[in-house]
């Protein structure tokens, strides 16, 4: 009744024996108004000592644990051309099978027997440096003969030399002793003329003495002769020692001349040989790269190269996989604030996009439809939009994710702290002060220490 006008129906009409009447009659308001609003204050002040657990709300998506778990994408490693594809998008490949088969756009791959010409060319190449080997090791023999042989041609050529010499010493005696025979038989042939003047022996006996003396003369020119001779064939045996050994160095340096040249031949080779080898294998490895395999069990999930006959580049990505099976991890960002409230096996909530929910973040016990989950890993630098990620996975004490749950998925986390009154969060909010995050019996052990 809004009592506008000051005559009432009351006074005019009595409401006595009409029941409906009566109801509409108004009662005190005033009591009524203080009952409901001193109910109202008891109710709040009761919720103000109600537990409220302080949490910080993040968006975040669904992800992979383990790095190699994660959506990839496959490069080809060669360039080529698309020939043929063996799968289509979403379907499941096992680690291994052929997802296509590309052909090779460089012309110095295109010979189709390129593996055994390059193998023949190994072959020569290798059989070239046992050749050279065997030379090496032929020279090495005759270097070793040359050694053997100037050992015995030296051995000789001292003893021809110290005959030589010996002879030397022998002519030189017969010289010396032919000089005193020409000497006495020139004194005497002085002797006989003296005497012959004096007629003390006769002519003949003159003539014999002067035969004699040319005879003693001639035996001296002769074995001046021989002493002469003796010291030529000294001189020659002297000069042939020193022959023999230069002629020695001479023959070794060309043989070892030869012998370092085919070791260079043969290094040259061998290192030909390894170059080749390595280059059948470069073939080889890059004749199975023309075959674009799946690293890893999962499907596929977008070509990016498609059609027949399309060329693509060294590193060109080709197709998306997502590995199946992967075991699922939530990444959340965080402001730097809250950073330190965030620690590995702290608690959070999750609410993920298409399973609904009923959410109270300060009462999670009445929470409907929200999963749980644990952190794991925090990285230790900020992101380009000044925030940190946060890895947090499955709690294994909570209900499991769902199991239709895909990687890309927008997901909401609540992380929970402390179990603090109402008051002390609506006092906390107002101050802009931190959430709790040491728990009571921290708190009381640090007031026990600093007692």
């Amino acid at each position: 009744m809004l009592n506008i006008s000051k005559n009432t129906i009351k006074d005019s009409t009595p409401f006595s024996g009409a029941k409906s009447l009566e109801i509409t009659l108004p009662k005190k308001e005033s009591k009524k108004r203080l009952k409901i609003l001193v109910w109202v204050i008891v109710v709040f002040f009761l919720m103000l000592f109600l537990p409220w657990t302080q949490n910080i709300r993040s968006k975040g998506l669904v992800t992979a644990l383990r790095p190699d778990q994660r959506p990839q994408t496959i490069h080809s490693i060669i360039s080529g051309r698309i020939e043929k594809w063996y799968v289509a998008e979403g379907d499941y490949v096992a680690a291994g099978d052929t997802i296509l088969r590309i052909s090779e756009i460089k012309d110095e791959f295109f010979d189709s027997l390129l593996l055994p010409r390059t193998q023949q060319q190994v072959e020569a190449k290798t059989l070239a440096a046992e050749s050279y080997g065997d030379k090496v090791g032929a020279l090495e023999n005759q270097i070793s003969a040359l050694e053997q042989n100037n050992i015995l041609k030296l051995q000789q050529a001292r003893n021809n030399l110290k005959i030589a010499e010996l002879k030397v010493q022998s002519d030189s005696m017969e010289l010396v002793q032919a000089k005193v025979n020409f000497d006495i038989g020139k004194y005497q042939l002085d002797r006989a003329e003296q005497l012959l003047k004096e007629g003390l022996i006769s002519v003949t006996t003159l003539e014999g003495r002067r035969l004699k003396f040319q005879e003693v003369q001639a035996k001296l020119i002769g074995t001046e002769n021989k002493f002469l001779t003796s010291k030529n064939e000294f001189i020659t045996s002297r000069i042939d020692l020193s022959a023999i050994d230069n002629e020695f160095k001479d023959k070794v340096s060309k043989a070892k001349s030869d012998m370092f040249t085919a070791m260079s031949s043969q290094f040259d080779a061998e290192a030909t040989v390894t170059k080749l080898e390595n280059q059948y294998s470069n073939y080889a490895q890059r004749s199975q790269y023309r075959y674009i395999l799946a690293p890893q069990n999962g499907y596929i999930a977008k070509a990016i190269q498609v059609g027949i006959g399309e060329t693509i580049k060294e590193g060109s990505e080709i197709v998306n996989i997502v590995p199946a099976n992967a075991e699922l991890a939530v990444e959340m960002y965080v402001e730097p604030v809250d950073l330190p409230l965030i620690q590995p096996g702290n608690k959070v909530r999750f609410i993920f996009d298409g399973w609904p929910a009923i959410v109270f973040s300060g009462w999670p016990q009445l929470s409907n439809g929200t999963f749980g989950g644990v952190v794991i890993a925090i990285d230790q630098f900020a992101g380009p939009t000044n925030q940190y990620r946060v890895l947090v996975t499955e709690d294994p004490e909570e209900e499991k994710w769902p199991d239709l749950l895909r990687m890309g998925s927008g997901a909401e986390g609540i992380a929970l702290f402390n179990d603090v009154p109402v008051w002390y969060e609506i006092w906390r909010q107002l101050n802009g002060f931190p959430a709790d995050y040491y728990s009571q019996e921290e708190k009381d052990k640090t007031a026990s220490a600093n007692k």
